[in-house]
């Protein structure tokens, strides 16, 4: 889409040239009163970073586990290392056990209804956990309470803030579901099941400076929120499995053939994507370091906010190099059954991998990461650090779409660490938007985008069932949530950017907050005091009505009249939310002339009058020609010749 440097003009008309009805006296500083409080502390400052006293706990991860096919289960141990960088001493962590959301009784499927939705789960019997420690110093302790999806560890003695240290282990044991609420679970193919596999292991919640402890259980829509910290992990499989997971495979050589691990070598070198197993190795016991038995594949991933994996004997498997700014390179690969593969489906997987990082790492923020997996599975789309979880289904487009989104949330949230079970538009809104100008890019354009036609979601914005996007997504109406979570805050960005700041302006800002906030926990109050502090904008008027209002856009032209060889433009606002007026003018020799109102303007009132001079004689007025902003009654946007004379 082009973009235009608009001039802004401030000069406007004395009232002591104009006929009364032109007269502009009113105040209207309604719609310019920030309602919501953003004033800074000393952990969040109001320019919009983290204050001097900022803190975030750490947990630091070694997980041995092993898969059972036979069983569908998961056994495992897990050492958590937890350091309190809080000011605060604790007398216990709350954990998380995310596969209790599958038991009859847990809260989460008792607000299911009965016809059932996107989150239902398998009725199973949740997680086993024994031989629980938590060490402080010389003191353990092995006292715990469950509740629901959520674990209290007591500990014997106060963990001291300000960095002391606990060691907290356990026995863990699950049965893996089919149906994983479209986020995890199996998928049974020709070649075999394939096991993807998520919220699979006890980890500790976010003490932080809003909430103190985050404990909102697990009921469906709501996501996941973490603190940072290095991941060890241990993965054991039957011989003939591969295991793919967030992070580097530390042991290739152990647990792939030479002739696999020459192609593993070479895909890492390789801007083509390069075959590691074909569909015809698919079941061969040659590829893999061992011919019976099981063997162990060892992923390590740093200062992330989560693991996941998958695992299967039915993979293909192929991978190419992608390339970031600094010089870096890591893998791009690629595990999927053959009943995706094709060139117009599964196979382009690592292409579109490929291209999603290398775009996303040099626009906005390099990718942190040394490998990007995505895994075909029974799931829609779900992300996790380094991995995505796609549809097995998908082709074309649908999978570059979904390939790309689950991507580009390595940026939202898993770098920049909102916290998704309260905020879902911080991270599924922030990525939607980064998704539009990635898709624009692939290949000259390749698929469309259906955020460049905003007015095609006009039926929702007018309807009286829409909810506001800071609506918390276990609390939303299910019909409203790709609405409220994903389309209208990316609408708002492509706003922001394209018609209110400008790219420059925008794209600084922007930048400037995820490297601010990489690695941390934003708050929505950081992102708008730091977008407003880096683009040198007050923005509460379009902050506080677009994220926390259900009000429309809608810019009329009134009239139009020349007098005196001047011409006099009447506009209005009839919407809930003012925008500055951006506006093409065409004269009657077939040239153009743009021209913009600020904002401010609506201070005066819901109607505005403005002169301006020229020679030229008017054919037609169009506000906003590149159709960019969502307003909801396009019918009044322009005005044809049809001009009266005083």
């Amino acid at each position: 889409m082009n973009k235009i440097n608009f001039l802004f003009l401030a000069f406007g008309l004395s009232i002591f040239t104009l006929p009364s009805a032109f007269a502009q006296l009113d105040n209207n500083q309604s719609e310019f009163n920030e309602f919501m409080d953003r004033s800074g502390n000393v952990y969040r400052s109001a320019s919009g970073k983290p204050g001097p006293e900022y803190f975030q706990n750490e947990a630091d991860y070694t997980i041995k586990a092993n898969l059972d096919p036979e069983t569908h289960t998961i056994t495992g141990r897990i050492i958590m290392e937890y350091t309190n960088n809080s000011p605060e001493d604790l007398d216990y962590i709350w954990m998380y056990l995310e596969q209790n959301r599958f038991t009859q009784d847990s809260r989460g499927t008792l607000t299911t209804p009965v016809q059932g939705n996107r989150y239902n789960g398998d009725p199973l019997d949740g997680v086993k956990i024994s031989n629980l420690q938590a060490k402080v110093k010389r003191s353990t302790s092995t006292k715990h309470l469950i509740t629901d999806t959520r674990m209290q560890v007591f500990f014997d003695e106060p963990l001291k803030g300000s960095g002391g240290k606990a060691e907290v282990s356990m026995n863990f044991e699950f049965e893996i579901p089919v149906n994983g609420m479209d986020r995890m679970g199996r998928l049974s193919t020709q070649n075999g099941e394939i096991y993807a596999i998520a919220q699979w292991f006890p980890q500790v919640a976010v003490f932080d400076d809003i909430e103190g402890w985050n404990v909102e259980p697990y009921l469906g829509a709501g996501e996941f929120y973490y603190d940072y910290g290095d991941f060890d992990v241990e993965i054991t499989v039957p011989h003939n499995y591969l295991v793919v997971a967030s992070g580097e495979l530390q042991n290739p050589k152990d647990v792939l053939s030479s002739k696999v691990y020459d192609r593993y070598e070479k895909a890492l070198e390789s801007q083509e994507t390069v075959t590691l197993i074909s569909s015809d190795e698919i079941g061969d016991s040659s590829m893999f370091a061992n011919q019976t038995g099981t063997q162990t594949w060892h992923y390590e991933i740093e200062n992330s906010r989560d693991f996941a994996f998958a695992a299967s004997k039915a993979f293909i498997w192929d991978g190419a190099q992608f390339n970031l700014p600094s010089g870096k390179t890591g893998l791009a690969h690629s595990a999927y059954p053959v009943e995706s593969n094709g060139e117009n489906a599964w196979s382009r997987s690592t292409e579109y991998s490929k291209a999603s990082i290398e775009y996303y790492s040099k626009k906005w923020y390099e990718y942190p990461y040394p490998s990007a997996v995505n895994v075909a599975a029974d799931i829609g789309g779900m992300e996790y650090p380094g991995l995505n979880f796609c549809s097995w289904k998908s082709t074309g487009g649908s999978l570059w779409g979904v390939t790309d989104h689950e991507f580009g949330h390595n940026w939202f949230p898993m770098i920049v660490g909102s916290n998704e079970r309260r905020y879902a538009w911080m991270d599924e809104g922030f990525n939607t938007f980064i998704n539009y100008y990635s898709t624009q890019a692939f290949n000259d354009g390749e698929y469309p985008t259906r955020l460049n036609q905003p007015r095609t979601l006009t039926g929702w914005f007018l309807s009286e069932e829409r909810e506001g996007i800071n609506t918390y997504p276990d609390v939303a109406n299910l019909r409203n949530l790709g609405m409220i979570a994903y389309y209208k805050p990316a609408l708002g960005l492509v706003t922001l950017r394209e018609y209110i700041l400008g790219e420059e302006r925008f794209d600084y800002a922007f930048k400037s907050y995820i490297e601010t906030w990489a690695f941390k926990h934003p708050q929505p109050k950081d992102f708008f005091n730091h977008m407003e502090n880096a683009a040198g904008e007050n923005l509460s008027w379009f902050f506080d009505a677009w994220f926390y209002g259900t009000g429309n856009i809608d810019l009329a032209i009134d009239s139009l009249i020349e007098r005196d060889g001047a011409y006099f433009l009447t506009v209005s606002n009839n919407g809930d939310i003012p925008m500055p007026v951006h506006m093409q003018i065409t004269f009657e020799d077939g040239t153009t002339e743009k021209k913009s109102l600020p904002v401010e303007i609506w201070q005066r009132g819901d109607t505005w009058t403005h002169k301006f001079e020229t020679k030229k004689e008017i054919k037609s007025i169009e506000i906003d020609p590149e159709k960019i902003l969502m307003d909801v009654n396009f019918s009044n946007d322009s005005w044809p010749v049809n001009l009266y004379k005083d």
